[in-house]
C-alpha cells in the first residue's frame, strides 16, 4: 500500500533524489573515488562494511535531509542494515523525512541490438516482500541503450514495463531507468526512439497506474515533457550518466521537466580522510548545487 504522505512529497515537493545504490560491481570504484584503496579490504564483507560506513556518513550528515532531498535509492544490503540504530529505510523517513526506494535489478546482460537488457530478476517477488516489510516506497531498475536501435530499445522498454507491472501489483512504485549512454554515437536519435516507445507503453496503462522514469538528460531540453505531464508518471528524474557534477547540473538547469537523481555526481569530492567539518561542508555544497539545478530552471 503506497504511503500517501510519501506519494505527495515525491509528486509535488521541490528537491531531488540521492542515489546511494552502488552494487557489488560498482562498489570498488565508488570506494576508490572516496579515497578507500583496494588494499584496505580483503573480502566482499569488508568491502560492503566500508561502503555502508560511507553511506552512513552521508545519510547522518546535517546537510542530508528532506528539505532538499526527496528520496534516497538504496542497495539491497543497505536496506538490510541499520543507520544510527534504526533500519535504514526507517531512519531515512522517520529521522530525515526522505522517502526510501530500493534498487532491484541484478545488473546488465551482454550487449545485443545496441542495448544491454537487465539480467533476469529471479528473486523479485521475495525481494519485494522484504522491501514491503521495510516500508520501502518504490524500486529502481536500470538498463542501458548504447545506440539508436529500434529493436533494442523496444526490447528494453518491454522488459522494464514487464517488471514494473509486477512491482506495482506488490504495492510499490517502480522507477524505470532505460539509460541512454552519453557516449552513444546517435544519442539524440536514441532518445527520440526511447521517448516514443515509453509514451506508447504509458498510454496503454490503466488510469490509476503510477510509475516513475529515470532518464539520461536529453540532448533536446524538454524532450520528455509530455511524459512528465502524464498523471500516471509520478516524476521524471535524471541520472548524471558519467558527466561531472558541474556538467550534469548545467544541463539539468536547462530542462524544465527533470529533477536530479544523482549518484556519483552527488558524492564527487567526498573522501574518507576529510574531517567531519570538511565532509559536511563539501556535501552541503554538492546538495545545494544539485537542488538549485533541479528547482531553478534557466531558459
Amino acid at each position: 500500500m503506497v504511503n500517501d504522505e510519501q506519494l505527495e512529497k515525491v509528486r509535488n515537493a521541490p528537491g531531488f533524489f540521492a542515489a546511494l545504490d552502488q552494487s557489488g560491481g560498482s562498489t570498488p570504484s565508488a570506494l576508490a573515488e572516496y579515497g578507500v584503496a583496494r588494499e584496505r579490504y580483503h573480502s566482499d564483507d569488508e568491502m560492503f562494511d566500508l561502503v555502508h560506513a560511507m553511506r552512513t556518513r552521508v545519510m547522518t550528515s546535517q546537510a542530508f535531509d528532506g528539505t532538499r532531498i526527496l528520496a534516497a535509492i538504496l542497495f539491497e544490503q543497505t536496506m538490510e542494515r541499520t543507520v544510527a540504530g534504526s533500519p535504514t529505510a526507517s531512519y531515512l523517513w522517520e529521522r530525515k523525512n526522505v522517502v526510501p526506494f530500493l534498487k532491484v535489478d541484478k545488473g546488465l546482460a551482454a550487449e545485443q541490438d545496441g542495448v544491454q537488457l537487465m539480467k533476469p530478476i529471479d528473486t523479485l517477488d521475495e525481494l519485494l516482500e522484504r522491501a514491503s516489510g521495510h516500508r520501502i516506497f518504490g524500486t529502481k531498475m536500470r538498463s542501458v541503450i548504447k545506440d539508436a536501435s529500434e529493436t533494442g530499445i523496444s526490447a528494453i522498454v518491454e522488459q522494464q514495463f514487464g517488471y514494473a507491472g509486477r512491482i506495482r501489483a506488490a504495492g510499490l512504485v517502480p522507477i524505470l531507468e532505460p539509460e541512454v549512454s552519453i557516449t552513444s554515437p546517435h544519442k539524440e536519435q536514441a532518445e527520440t526512439l526511447l521517448r516514443d516507445a515509453l509514451h506508447k507503453r504509458v498510454e496503454a496503462l490503466p488510469s490509476d497506474a503510477i510509475l516513475m522514469l529515470k532518464l539520461t538528460i536529453p540532448t533536446e531540453p524538454g524532450l520528455y515533457g509530455d511524459l512528465a505531464s502524464d498523471p500516471r508518471v509520478l516524476r521524471v528524474v535524471a541520472l548524471s550518466g558519467g558527466y561531472s557534477r558541474d556538467e550534469a547540473c548545467a544541463l539539468l538547469a536547462h530542462d524544465p521537466t527533470l529533477i536530479a537523481s544523482f549518484s556519483r555526481a552527488l558524492l564527487e569530492g567526498l573522501t574518507d580522510g576529510q574531517t567531519d567539518e570538511q565532509f559536511n561542508a563539501r556535501l552541503e555544497s554538492s546538495i545545494e548545487q544539485i537542488y538549485q539545478a533541479s528547482v531553478v530552471k534557466q531558459s
